[in-house]
């Protein structure tokens, strides 16, 4: 074959490929994808309220446990079977947008907690604040935080999301790390209590911090500063099991906080700390599929 026909050749095959790539349904996307979506610890988005009541009546309206539907990793309640059924015909449609997360915060490359009340219905989409701070700063220039947020959304999904099920070690109320500060296990080299409310959402899980500051560096990257093996105690996991922790019983390893059950399992963890960390690491996965939701 000369050049000229190679050439041809190549640049057909080139666009039969980008044509099939662009062609193949959704379904075609790998299960191994990532999804990161606000929600709380029983799996529910948008902290129980109907997202279809936000394009119908124009207003937040509480949903009810009995019509409800599951997309994209979360479940979400209706006020009514009509509301469910509006949902399930078009559920991208009718999702908020960034995961049920912050607007402003995603126009910031940040992931903050949204009060359902603090709301827009923009070009078919519905796009939630976490306050009325927030939803000022997003109008200051709404098309332009709309398009940050938008370019801002894929990686936040990349750099935070999860493929598959989540194990978090929470209380009653959904909290992790007993109400402790996760950043200021790193900043401050110490346990400290964080103010409730002072929180952050993620992974179904709310974190609460002792300041303002402190809240915002965990938004800015949620997966650094939260803790090892969701919270359970790291030795536990290194042999291949899940016990609650000690808030107070932590060290920062390998730029991870890692917390322990008790003094004990400090000390049987610390004989061989990189090994230990190693093994949890390599059973975590497993203890997840089986524990996790």
């Amino acid at each position: 074959m000369n050049s000229k026909k190679l050439k041809l050749a190549l640049s057909l095959a080139l666009l039969l490929g980008l044509a099939s790539a662009l062609l193949a349904p959704a379904s075609a996307a790998p299960s191994s994808a990532r999804v990161l979506i606000n929600k709380d610890r029983k799996d529910v988005a948008l902290q129980g309220y109907d997202p279809v009541a936000y394009f119908t009546d124009g207003k937040p309206a509480k949903g009810n446990e009995r019509f409800q539907s599951q997309f994209g990793g979360g479940t979400y309640y209706f006020a009514s079977a009509e509301h469910k059924a509006t949902f399930d015909a078009d559920p991208p449609h009718y999702a908020p947008q960034y995961g049920g997360y912050c607007g402003y915060a995603a126009s910031v490359n940040r992931l903050s907690p949204i009060d359902p009340k603090f709301f827009q219905v923009i070009e078919g989409r519905l796009i939630l604040q976490h306050n009325q701070k927030a939803l000022d700063l997003f109008n200051k220039d709404l098309p332009g935080n709309i398009q940050k947020a938008d370019a801002n959304w894929p990686g936040l999904v990349q750099k935070n999301g999860v493929a598959g099920k989540v194990l978090v070690n929470v209380d009653g109320n959904g909290v992790a790390i007993e109400g402790y500060d996760a950043v200021a296990y790193f900043t401050d080299g110490k346990p400290v209590k964080g103010d409730p409310t002072i929180q952050a959402s993620f992974n179904g899980a709310l974190y609460h911090f002792v300041s303002q500051e402190h809240r915002e560096i965990f938004e800015r990257d949620p997966t650094h500063y939260a803790p090892a093996f969701g919270g359970y105690c790291a030795y536990a996991a290194s042999i291949n099991k899940i016990s609650p922790i000690d808030p107070t019983i932590f060290q920062i390893l390998n730029d991870r906080l890692v917390l322990q059950h008790t003094p004990k399992a400090y000390e049987l963890f610390n004989q061989a700390p990189q090994a230990n960390l190693a093994k949890a690491d390599q059973n975590w996965p497993g203890l997840t599929e089986k524990n996790g939701h």
